[in-house]
């Protein structure tokens, strides 16, 4: 994809869609750009124009379809071409998260989704959260964990997503420790005072590891070829960078904590085939948070 800077921020963002709606739907028109940027019909024509004059042989004017469509040439400029996007688009559409006029979908193809349990956060609580963020602030919270709720002292430095649940990754007065809250179960905020709790302290969120994935070993030569296709290994390993911090959410969201007498392979479909050193990443991480902290 091209750079845009050869035109203002507006029309990329209406160039983008008529992009948008060549490339997945093969046709794109003047009611488009009129629903979607709310312009006149001869602005859209305008737009339309202007398109072809910025890249021309890229779309063309169809009597029949009475719509624009793609040429055999076409390539997007503005628009940065993505199964996943669209994917992740649609679900959260299908889900209610969005509104398909937040996005370029027009009409929706015909597809459902599994419908996601939804984690309530409330509003307030992740505003209080990202300006302590911002601020480097200790907040007074009401915690509901799942053997009591009672009241922490924290200091948030990040949110992170675990797959299901929304986490502030914090330090913990109490604990004199960095921990995970889940959003959803803190259910009060009070106070807000500066803090002098140092989060390039928490060793176990600024270091990285790598999650060596592989297929299954003891699968089929087939099966091992479709799972190695389905996560998109090459040379038959995926390797995931994450934080420490998150790495056992990730690996028990996907089984690779369970051992085989417990998951057959075709269920677990993929092993970690560095779990030891995983693990012993994660335990030097948190060693040296330890000696960071005390050491300050």
């Amino acid at each position: 994809m091209a750079e845009r800077d050869d035109v203002r921020w507006g029309m990329a963002q209406r160039f983008e869609l008529i992009e948008w709606r060549a490339y997945w739907l093969r046709r794109v028109n003047r009611s488009d750009l009129e629903e979607r940027f709310g312009v006149s019909t001869p602005q859209a024509s305008v737009d339309l124009r202007s398109y072809q004059e910025a890249v021309p042989n890229n779309i063309a004017y169809d009597a029949t379809a009475k719509a624009y469509v793609p040429t055999s040439t076409f390539t997007p400029k503005y628009l940065r071409v993505s199964a996943d996007r669209y994917l992740i688009q649609l679900n959260a559409i299908l889900n209610g998260a969005v509104s398909a006029t937040d996005t370029w979908f027009g009409s929706l193809p015909p597809a459902t989704v599994m419908q996601t349990v939804v984690r309530s956060v409330e509003p307030d609580t992740l505003r209080s959260i990202l300006n302590a963020i911002e601020g480097r602030q200790e907040l007074d919270v009401v915690y509901q964990s799942l053997t009591n709720t009672r009241a922490r002292t924290i200091v948030p430095h990040s949110l992170a997503f675990d797959g299901h649940r929304w986490h502030a990754r914090a330090w913990c007065v109490e604990h004199q420790d960095f921990r995970d809250f889940v959003l959803s179960r803190i259910l009060s905020v009070s106070g807000r005072r500066s803090s002098d709790a140092d989060p390039t302290n928490d060793m176990e969120w600024n270091t990285l590891v790598e999650l060596k994935i592989v297929a299954h070993p003891d699968l089929g030569e087939a099966q091992k070829s479709a799972i190695e296709r389905d996560f998109g290994m090459e040379n038959g390993l995926l390797v995931i960078r994450t934080r420490a911090a998150l790495a056992f959410y990730f690996i028990k969201r996907l089984n690779l904590d369970l051992d085989d007498d417990q998951i057959t392979p075709e269920r677990k479909q993929i092993s970690l085939s560095n779990f030891a050193e995983v693990v012993e990443m994660v335990n030097a991480a948190k060693s040296k948070t330890h000696a960071r902290v005390n050491s300050g």
